[in-house]
């Protein structure tokens, strides 16, 4: 593993820095887009969205609040029942109109003289002061502001859970005489915050000045305390201490993405109105983006890299054989053949088996230069490479040594086996025609080797066994050449 890094250490580090930088800059390209959409949608499109979902509340919610003050300063209303409430039928009709021009589902009057509950049918009761569901009355009665609004069960509906815009009546010294207004049911208003929603993408709902939920569509539990739930819990303190008309934007963290809100008093209901943007949802699409930016851009990297590793790989191959390879014969060079011949002397030791090298030189080859010229040297230098690599065994090595000698390195082989060798190869070459073609003249070259053989000796050191064999391949030479000697 060691030596694989090595060899391929810088590639490594390059293909990490390139994964490294891809990463940090898709990663840095998302944190970007994320903090500008979130920034986008905290200055400019909540607010907006917050601004016009306030009209459209101003339109369908608040409304009923302005019915209800008309009807409590309506001069008919407030003459009615200074005179006596007489004809009770001009009341009911009045209140009749009312239900059916706003498309309310109750309107109402009830009179502190008489203690009588008209609407638009007629007399419902009389109220008391002893009945748990008459005391919203004397709330009204004893309260400050000129109205409230209150969830409340409605008698003259079936006991249909109601919005009721409660107004106080006063006469024209603005003594209390009674309360009258009208009632939404919570469905209806329900599903106008379900509409709301669906069409701005955004929740939506109502709390009073408790923090209690007053008010929200059909997927949002009224009654529940923002002080009590998670994440808005934080800021709770913060919408409840708003009691002006102006908007407040805020923010809340849960385990995902933050959660916008915008917050604004609404002073007719008494009720903080919240819009709340999970920017999970918004964030989708871009986290969509994201993992198919990493996916297209992880695999070009890995094509990329892949495409690297293999022309580095190459170009290493090409480099390590060029440095370890003869480029004329194509057979190991001097260099290359040291280290074989090392690694064979220590398999040699563990094995036990003999090994013996051949130093072979070409007879004569500088005349073959001298008057033929080089082109023809090199083709007797390659022809020489292939007859040996066909003469010798598989397991046996060759290398171009020097000019025009060889070094061939023969395994578990004795020294008469390898003299053996190395006649057989003596007598191929000097049988080899060598001759070529030449400006159309053919030429008999006739090539003749002479080679020295050695055996390996125990805890022998490869200058030792060189010279040894370069010695017997002097005697061949001395004594005439085109032989083979060997020394033992």
């Amino acid at each position: 593993m060691q030596k694989l890094f090595k060899k391929y250490g810088l590639l490594v580090w390059l293909s990490l820095i390139l994964i490294a930088g891809f990463v940090f800059t898709a990663v840095a390209a998302y944190v970007v887009s994320r903090d500008t959409i979130q920034q986008s949608f905290s200055e400019q499109t909540l607010p907006l969205t917050g601004d016009n979902i306030y009209s459209e509340i101003q339109k369908d919610i608040l409304r009923p609040v302005f019915v209800a003050s008309q009807m409590a300063h309506d001069t008919f209303v407030r003459d009615w029942m200074i005179n006596g409430e007489e004809d009770k039928d001009q009341i009911v009709k009045y209140l009749k109109e009312i239900k059916s021009k706003n498309n309310a589902i109750s309107s109402f009057l009830v009179s502190n003289q008489t203690q009588n509950y008209y609407h638009a049918d007629g007399v419902l009761k009389s109220i008391k002061e002893t009945e748990a569901r008459d005391q919203w009355f004397y709330r009204v009665k004893n309260l400050k502001a000129a109205y409230e609004t209150n969830v409340d069960i409605d008698m003259a509906n079936r006991d249909t859970m109601t919005i009721f815009v409660n107004y106080r009546v006063l006469d024209y010294n603005g003594q209390f005489i009674g309360a009258t207004g009208i009632g939404l049911t919570l469905d209806t208003m329900k599903h106008l915050i379900d509409n709301y929603q669906t069409r701005f993408h955004r929740n939506i709902y109502f709390v009073d000045t408790k923090g209690n939920i007053a008010l929200a569509g059909t997927s949002k539990k009224i009654r529940n305390n923002i002080n009590e739930i998670p994440g808005i819990s934080s800021i709770a303190p913060q919408i409840l201490a708003n009691r002006k008309s102006e908007s407040v934007h805020l923010e809340y963290k849960t385990d995902t993405e933050p959660t916008l809100v915008n917050s604004r008093f609404i002073p007719e209901l008494g009720w903080h109105l919240l819009v709340e943007q999970d920017l999970s949802s918004d964030m989708k699409p871009l986290q969509n983006v994201f993992a198919i930016n990493l996916g297209i851009g992880g695999g070009v990297m890995l094509v990329v890299l892949i495409i690297l590793c293999f022309s580095v790989h190459r170009y290493q191959t090409r480099l390590e054989k060029s440095a370890s390879t003869d480029t004329l014969t194509g057979l190991l060079n001097r260099q290359a053949f040291d280290f074989v011949f090392q690694q064979a002397l220590l398999d040699g030791e563990r094995s036990r088996q003999p090994m013996c090298v051949v130093l072979l030189d070409i007879d004569f080859f500088k005349k073959v230069n001298d008057k033929l010229g080089h082109l023809v040297g090199d083709h007797v230098l390659k022809e020489i490479a292939m007859i040996s690599k066909r003469s010798l065994r598989e397991s046996d090595i060759i290398c171009r040594w020097g000019g025009e000698e060889f070094l061939i390195l023969l395994k578990n082989c004795t020294l008469e086996k390898a003299t053996a060798i190395a006649e057989n190869l003596r007598n191929t070459i000097a049988n080899n025609d060598f001759s070529r073609t030449t400006d159309l003249t053919k030429t008999r070259l006739a090539i003749t080797v002479s080679m020295g053989v050695a055996q390996c000796k125990d805890k022998e050191t490869e200058d030792s066994v060189f010279e040894r064999a370069d010695l017997a391949l002097y005697q061949a030479k001395a004594n005439g050449r085109n032989s083979v000697y060997f020394s033992e």
